[in-house]
Formats: structure tokens, sequence, C-alpha cells
């Protein structure tokens, strides 16, 4: 990819601007594929099982390795692991565990294959399970999105540099705990918290960056917006 020809970040707001006059932090301006993946898709809300089981599948494989590698092989992953449909994923074998060890498309780690799969049991059980959720009142029928986005809070946060972005929050050690009381693998509450930014539950987007707020479910000072609670 072609380095993005912008001015480093300043060190009091951590952002770039782009040649198309655009504010964006620095992990975002580096090559194009992280550009157009921020501009576009981070942050933005996520809320149908299949698009929440996959985002949280990403997550975990991402432990340890940049996004970039996880997002430069999203399509190999969805090849792989049958666009991360939950019940197709639950009904894996361990012959394709083997597949997906001598997958070139993907990252073949054993632990983490292994723990997609179980994560896909996990959310196909959800929807038989009562009492799930923030509150407990999530009952037969929800399913992994509606558990997840339970744990949205009142207010996001509204980081005005770097140092600023948390990297867990309360809600998401509470959702990390109620995933791994319900059989999830790689579900910690850091990973628990970057998957919340990247489906849209919170909003870190720097204040001043052109994407802040630009999910519609919060303002620029980390209010919610009326109508999306």
């Amino acid at each position: 990819m072609t380095p993005d020809p912008a001015a480093p970040a300043t060190s009091d707001t951590g952002l770039v601007t782009g040649a198309d006059g655009l504010a964006r932090p620095l992990w975002a301006s580096r090559h194009d594929d992280l550009r157009a993946y921020y501009d576009a898709e981070w942050g933005m809300p996520v809320r149908d099982e299949r698009g929440v089981f996959e985002r949280l599948s990403l997550e975990a494989f991402q432990s340890g390795l940049s996004w970039a590698t996880i997002l430069r092989r999203r399509e190999g992953f969805r090849a792989a692991f049958a666009n991360f449909e939950v019940d197709a994923v639950a009904a894996f074998t361990e012959d394709d565990v083997a597949r997906l060890l001598a997958d070139p498309g993907i990252i073949r780690h054993r632990g983490k294959i292994e723990a997609t799969l179980a994560n896909a049991r996990a959310a196909r059980d959800l929807r038989e399970a009562s009492g799930i959720g923030a509150r407990g009142d999530l009952g037969p029928g929800a399913t992994l999105a509606d558990l997840v986005w339970s744990h949205q809070p009142e207010r996001t946060p509204a980081p005005r540099t770097p140092a600023e972005v948390p990297s867990t929050s309360e809600h998401s050690v509470a959702l990390a705990k109620e995933l791994k009381s319900r059989g999830f693998r790689f579900v910690g509450p850091t990973t628990m918290f970057a998957l919340m930014e990247a489906i849209g539950i919170i909003d870190t987007h720097l204040v001043g960056s052109h994407r802040r707020g630009a999910s519609g479910l919060w303002a620029p000072d980390g209010s919610p917006i009326d109508g999306d609670r």
C-alpha cells in the first residue's frame, strides 16, 4: 500500500489531515485499506448476529497481531468460516479444524480456530437461554448481538488525544464476564472493548476526527442521540 502523504500527527491531537482535507488518527492514515476501513466501517453500528459473530471472531484472531494483518485476510476468513454464519460454524468438525489449519488465507492458530468453533456453539446456545444481557432481561430467541448491545453505556468516551482513549471499561469487563460464563473464549475485557468500538456500541473517535459522531448513536461530546437508546 502507498503510505499516506500527510504530515505526521501533531502531539496535541494525534490527528492527521489527509490530502482530502479530512482528519483521521495516525493509525488510519498509514495505508489505503486502513483509511477506507476507518472512513466507512469502523465504529458504524453492527446489530445482526452474523456481523457481531464475525467481528468477535476477528478480534480474537487479532490478539497479538495488528488489525491490518487481519483486515487484509478478511475475505479469506469469510470463505474459510462459512461467512461466519453461526449455525454453520457451530457444525464444524475436527475435519474442518484440520482444513483450517492448512488454509493459508487465514491465521493458522489452533487455539483461535477452536475458540471460534466453541464461540459459534455458545452463540447458538444463547438463543435458548434465559436471563442473559446486562440487566438479565433477555430471554429465549435473543442473539449474541442482543447480548453484546445490552452492555452499551449511557455515555461514550470523548477522547481528545490518543492517550485519552481507554482500552477497557466497566461495561467491557461485565460483557467479558458474561460471555466467559456462557462458554465463550478469547473474550477478555480489552478484546471486548475493541469489539464495542468496532461495532459502534461506544465511540472512541478522537474529537476533531471527521468520523466523530458519524455513527448516529452519539453526539461529539459523548452524549446519546435521542431515539438511539
